[in-house]
């Protein structure tokens, strides 16, 4: 999958990236998570089946119910995307940097 939006609004959603960032933590499951954040397990089920169709969380059974974790896949292609912008940035503020002043005139 390549990074289509999809993951960065996922991310944009405060509650959404407040559950990404308990599940960095580590892995959790829908009831650990509902009982950190201030909406009902229902919104905590829609809001993780958002950030699983984006790729940045991963469900796995664990008896009765599902234990979340990052999805190194989706991640990592999130993080390459955004590595591609920040090594132009870069190579930007080389360029910038190695020019020589203007001189007065």
């Amino acid at each position: 999958m390549a990074v289509d939006g999809a993951q960065l609004a996922a991310l944009g959603d405060p509650t959404r990236r407040t559950i990404f960032e308990l599940i960095s933590e580590r892995p959790r499951s829908v009831a650990e998570i509902t009982r950190r954040v201030p909406v009902s397990q229902s919104a905590v089920s829609q809001h993780l089946k958002v950030l699983r169709e984006s790729q940045l969380v991963r469900a796995e059974p664990k008896g009765a119910s599902n234990v979340y974790h990052i999805d190194p896949y989706g991640l990592g292609q999130m993080r390459a995307w955004l590595d591609r912008f920040w090594s132009k940035t870069l190579a930007a503020y080389k360029v910038a940097v190695e020019q020589p002043p203007e001189e007065s005139r």
